[in-house]
């Protein structure tokens, strides 16, 4: 089984990532990956109520985007999403639970000082996770490893580019909420940030 780790090590290749080939990245990742995503209303009413990227489709939209991402499980202590790693792509958390962590350097003038690991938080059903990186192709900031056994729904770029092209108003609907989600979380973090500097 391949690391974890080895996920996202390897540049996407220019342009969005083919499915296949995201596929094939996440199966030598070691996670196993359970086919499209289809009938994803079939988990239920509780998945629109607890996703803030869902809340607003309705249940024959909710089977359109499940068609467009694949579906992944994740056993205890896998990483889904490494930091420093590349990634075009995003996951919906389906069921189980996930620990957000960053790591912080440890002083290279300090010899005794060692890396630091924080948790960033917990996540659970509904939540959405590295978006950001899908939209900018940066390096992702955090790592998310499985607590329990984690099923994931995996939205590839290339993906989002199909479901607008065939769907567009699913592909809108989906684009405005993903923005909702950035806008929400630069806000959070500003003000965190004017927090911590009224503490000064």
């Amino acid at each position: 089984m391949a690391s974890a780790n080895s996920l996202n090590t390897a540049a996407p290749p220019s342009g969005a990532e083919a499915p296949a080939a995201l596929e094939e990245r996440l199966r030598q990742a070691g996670l196993e990956v359970l086919g499209s995503c289809q009938k994803m209303s079939g988990r239920g009413p509780a998945l629109l109520q607890h996703s803030a990227l869902l809340e607003d489709f309705t249940l024959k939209e909710l089977d359109t985007l499940g068609d467009a991402m694949l579906l992944i499980r994740a056993q205890p202590g896998q990483v889904l999403i490494a930091e420093g790693d590349a990634g075009d792509w995003m996951l919906l958390l389906l069921s189980g639970t996930v620990d957000v962590t960053k790591t912080t350097l440890a002083d290279e003038d300090d010899p005794d000082a060692t890396d630091k690991k924080s948790r960033l938080g917990v996540t659970t059903e509904g939540a959405v996770l590295g978006e950001m990186s899908m939209f900018d192709r940066d390096v992702r900031y955090a790592t998310c490893t499985a607590i329990d056994t984690v099923e994931a729904a995996v939205l590839g770029r290339a993906a989002i580019g199909q479901l607008i092209r065939q769907h567009p108003g699913v592909g809108a609907k989906l684009m405005v909420k993903i923005t909702q989600l950035l806008a929400q979380r630069l806000r959070n973090t500003n003000n965190r940030l004017v927090r911590l500097l009224q503490k000064r």
